[in-house]
């Protein structure tokens, strides 16, 4: 049922009924589905132009028609957190339930891939699949697809530790020692280390290019800049917990992000200049496969180990007090001097209340890298169990934390390109275990399915000493990688 008024030049101006404006939405997401909210309500009133259609109105009927949708839009005006336990808009009952199952997987709004590679580009499967990459021109084996650095980088503890003590990049994480005599006049020390204050900050660059670029994150991380981001590392180091190193590090990235007025928006933004800033990493932020923690208990992956929630509560508790509310008077000081301009309150909501932290760290846990970075195209890979491309960190003197990603085979257009996600050489039961993590239901790929027929788990190096047991056991109940 449709209403019909009338505009100044007489011509009829319809309100669509409900059935076809969803019907109309629905035909265009599909045939567009990265296009973000503004770009699809121009499209949908140039399609039709009789009708009168409102923003909210649109926004309402991607809520109501499918939760996933909505995520897919990628902006900061939606944070794409995906349906938690507090979820104000959790759509059915049943796509409630489904999210449980499989984390919901989303389109970049506005991603230039041709920044990394012409070969390549982004396919949206299905739900449970979720985006992928696709080849779009021939690849020949060995060739490489392309290099990328990384969004942010939680380094392995081994590195860290170089990092802490002034013996590793602290923005690449390239080993000082590794391409430069560590007195070389080309390495540069963190601006603050000239502080005599117990807090300097021990971070020390490759050169002056990483240290510009640094300037993205290491101030909100920097121990003489904002000392109440230390006991936040501290804890993630000590929990040797990954995922919430990495979730500091992005959200470091973001608050900084905000922080910068870019002189123009993006294509398809809004007018709001308080998002101005942070627009383009946010929509990289939302669109990270999520699957919240509280959603992996209710799904399964912690494997029946009851969870550590007092942990989770601790590590929020750091979390915010690092970036939101410091314990004391002078560290409240030094981080408003940081952060001047106030997040909106739907993207400081989607980051800091508990079930959005959560989230957060469930986007860490699925989309980094194995040696703790995460990559904004490499986060759309796959896994298969006999991949057609592998990832290599090959400039190990200059950029360690780059990646290129090279082909194994020669791949087809319109081929997915797949990286395996755990040791392609651990049988199929060990390997269908670890893949648990990451939440998307038992591996079914070709070769799984072949050595389950062929028995294929009976003789392989499974074997896991108490010691191996009770590591995992903690880690499942910490739900770190």
């Amino acid at each position: 049922m449709s209403t019909t008024t009338t505009t100044s030049e007489s011509e009829p101006s319809i309100s669509p009924g409900e059935e076809d404006l969803t019907t109309a939405v629905a035909s265009l997401k599909n045939e567009h589905p990265a296009l973000g909210i503004a770009k699809l309500h121009a499209l949908l009133l140039s399609q039709n132009p009789l009708w009168t259609v409102s923003e909210k109105r649109l926004r309402r009927i991607l809520k109501n028609s499918d939760p996933l949708t909505q995520q897919q839009l990628g902006s900061p005006t939606s944070p794409g957190i995906g349906p938690g336990p507090s979820s104000s808009s959790s759509g059915s009952e049943a796509a409630h339930q489904d999210a449980h199952l499989y984390p919901s997987s989303t389109l970049v709004e506005g991603l230039d891939i041709s920044r990394w590679t012409t070969a390549v580009e982004v396919k949206y499967f299905d739900r449970k699949k979720g985006k992928g990459l696709v080849a779009k021109e021939p690849i020949s084996e060995g060739q490489v697809v392309w290099k990328e650095d990384p969004f942010v980088i939680a380094p392995e503890w081994e590195i860290y530790d170089l990092q802490l003590s002034s013996r590793a990049c602290a923005h690449c994480t390239t080993p000082l020692t590794n391409h430069l005599s560590s007195s070389s006049s080309l390495i540069l020390n963190c601006p603050t280390t000239s502080s005599t204050t117990s807090s300097a900050c021990p971070a020390r660059f490759c050169n002056r290019l990483c240290l510009k670029r640094s300037e993205k994150i290491h101030p909100l991380l920097c121990p003489a800049q904002n000392p109440a981001s230390g006991p936040l590392l501290a804890f993630a180091k000590k929990h040797a917990w990954m995922a919430l190193h990495a979730l500091a590090q992005c959200t470091a990235r973001l608050l900084l992000a905000h922080q910068q007025k870019q002189g123009q928006q993006r294509a398809g933004g809004g007018s709001d200049g308080e998002r101005e800033g942070i627009r383009e990493d946010w929509s990289v932020y939302c669109a990270l496969a999520d699957l919240g923690m509280e959603e992996r208990v209710k799904g399964g992956w912690l494997q029946g180990v009851e969870p550590d929630r007092a942990t989770w509560q601790a590590a929020h508790k750091a979390f915010t007090q690092a970036f939101v509310e410091p314990p004391e008077a002078a560290w409240q000081k030094k981080l408003a001097k940081l952060l001047k301009r106030p997040l909106p309150k739907e993207v400081a909501d989607a980051l800091f209340t508990y079930d959005g932290f959560l989230h957060g760290l469930g986007r860490m846990s699925l989309n980094l890298e194995a040696h703790g970075a995460l990559y904004t195209l490499h986060s759309h890979l796959n896994h298969s169990c006999s991949p057609n491309v592998s990832v290599r960190h090959l400039d190990q003197r200059i950029a360690l934390s780059r990646i290129r990603v090279i082909a194994k085979c020669d791949i087809a257009v319109g081929e997915e390109l797949v990286v395996t996600y755990v040791d392609p050489n651990l049988g199929v039961r060990e390997r269908r275990s670890q893949l648990s993590a990451w939440g998307f239901g038992q591996c079914e790929c070709e070769r799984c399915i072949k050595e389950e027929k062929e028995g294929g788990g009976e003789g392989e190096i499974e074997k896991r000493s108490d010691m191996d047991e009770l590591e995992s056991e903690l880690k499942a109940g910490l739900g770190v990688m």
